[in-house]
């Protein structure tokens, strides 16, 4: 099954969600490895970017150019999104996607970066003002990720839906909850019906996904005609692969096991060394490296040597045995 956004065609529908800290390059790269129909990078602040703050940057540079990548922007003025839009353009980058759905704080609130994410679902002709600017900015698809609104009392996702689509926008994933609700709960899949049913474009459904059956639910209780896995993908990069083989008949993933698994989980790790450095990626591939060990059922002791290792020779030296029982590793 293949979904047609604007020029693009992305098959198969099973998507990687954008994470802070966690969708980099070095695991888009990964999972698109075992096959993807579309990764998303980290939600990139777009007056950052544009004025060139440490880090952002590099953050968007990250899917400029690759095949069946997004680039995922946020912000509250429209001008900075434009700008933001056009730099990530020229640049290369294949499809620009529109955060309305990031519940952090720091995100929604005045005293951080504004009312962004989805607390612009409180104010749809402002989050209009921004679609338009974007869309208007740039030749490429431009797509949206929203929630169902912003709580049990403002579920908007179908009107801010029909409007975005009027405005241009190619495609939009739901999270199944609302923003009050942040990540607790379950999420709700068949109220997504409702945005599939408001619009004429591809709908993606979002939410508490990591199986292959839940997957097939989640579709049929949205009526959407793809889904985006998230937190269901850590530990696990082969997920998406083989939801898609499940769901519509890809070809089956060779998920690793025994040495392969701690061969592949290996690499993962020096490719994090590489990105970030020495000293950054022995820290910032320790949430990897615990979400692998939660696959293999690592004991104890053995998972604490792991984390607490100082040094990236020591770490490697390790996961063979911290990697071993690996109990859990099919989809």
């Amino acid at each position: 099954m293949t979904i047609q956004v604007a020029n693009l065609s992305l098959n198969p529908p099973v998507f990687l969600a954008p994470l802070a800290g966690i969708t980099d390059l070095p695991f888009r790269n990964l999972v698109q490895s075992f096959g993807a129909g579309l990764v998303v990078s980290e939600m990139v602040a777009s007056q950052e970017m544009v004025q060139a703050k440490p880090g952002v940057r590099e953050k968007a540079e990250l899917g400029y150019g690759v095949a069946a990548t997004s680039v995922q922007i946020a912000g509250r003025e429209a001008y900075w999104m434009a700008e933001a839009a056009r730099q990530i353009e020229a640049n290369g980058a294949r499809l620009i996607d529109i955060n309305m759905g990031c519940p952090a704080k720091k995100v929604t609130s005045a005293s951080g970066a504004g009312a962004a994410g989805s607390a612009l679902m409180k104010d749809l002709d402002h989050a209009l003002t921004l679609i338009e600017a974007v869309v208007a900015a740039v030749d490429l698809p431009v797509t949206l990720k929203t929630r169902l609104g912003w709580d049990d009392a403002l579920r908007n996702a179908p009107e801010l839906a029909r409007r975005a689509e009027a405005a241009g926008v190619k495609m939009i994933t739901i999270h199944g909850r609302t923003r009050c609700q942040f990540y607790k709960g379950r999420a709700d899949w068949s109220a997504i019906a409702n945005v599939s049913a408001a619009v004429d474009i591809p709908v993606i459904a979002n939410g508490d996904i990591t199986s292959s059956t839940q997957a097939a639910e989640a579709m049929e209780k949205s009526g959407a005609q793809g889904v985006m896995i998230g937190r269901g993908a850590q530990g696990r990069p082969w997920i998406l692969a083989q939801v898609a083989h499940d769901l519509f008949g890809t070809p089956a993933p060779n998920i690793p096991t025994g040495k392969e698994f701690s061969d592949m989980v290996t690499r993962h790790y020096e490719a994090m060394l590489t990105f970030y450095g020495e000293e950054l990626g022995l820290r910032v591939a320790r949430k990897h490296l615990g979400w692998y060990m939660d696959v293999a059922g690592t004991e104890p002791g053995l998972r604490r040597a792991v984390l607490t290792s100082r040094t990236p020779a020591d770490v490697i030296a390790r996961l063979p045995d911290a990697l071993a029982a690996q109990p859990e590793v099919a989809a």
